[in-house]
């Protein structure tokens, strides 16, 4: 099955981390792939610790593209992105995982760091055979056409438009 969480608001990257969650919980594994969050710490590297070898995060990304003093040339982000989708591919094909997630998967791919048709190709041959959840904003139109599950997560309200900025154990 392929699941795509798209949408401005944030909940994302959670809502596959419960679905992660899920998987361990009922003796799976699941794998999670980070296209675009560098290398930082947040709260789930810590849990993640916790659940292995039932659940891993590997951090494929440089951290934000082009934004926020993002020190790193484009060639940087794609090279990063293109290494990121390889790995994730070998692990959907090994299928040892229940769930592979590909955590802002959408932005790599509107961010032209990935081609939209390999990638459309490649989760068409095998959303039948293991469960794939694509995160993101701006999911590509036909990501969402193929996908058996799209949610939308949208902001209604947030404490960053107020000027508060990210806090530990909530936003990372």
């Amino acid at each position: 099955m392929l699941i795509i969480v798209t949408g401005n608001g944030k909940g994302k990257t959670t809502s596959a981390l419960g679905q992660a969650l899920r998987v361990v919980g009922e003796g799976g594994r699941a794998v999670m792939y980070q296209f675009i969050k560098g290398p930082w710490k947040s709260g789930e590297d810590e849990s993640q610790k916790m659940l292995q070898p039932h659940f891993e995060i590997i951090k494929g990304g440089k951290g934000f593209v082009g934004i926020l003093g993002d020190p790193y040339p484009r060639s940087v982000h794609i090279k990063a992105a293109v290494e990121t989708w390889t790995k994730a591919k070998e692990a959907i094909e090994s299928k040892k995982y229940q769930l592979v997630i590909l955590d802002e998967v959408n932005v790599a791919l509107k961010l032209g760091l990935l081609k939209i048709s390999p990638v459309f190709s490649f989760l068409k041959k095998y959303r039948g055979i293991v469960n794939i959840m694509a995160t993101g904003r701006d999911a590509h139109p036909r990501l969402i056409k193929l996908a058996d599950l799209v949610s939308e997560v949208k902001d209604i309200k947030h404490p960053f438009h107020k000027g508060v900025g990210a806090r530990k154990g909530v936003e990372y």
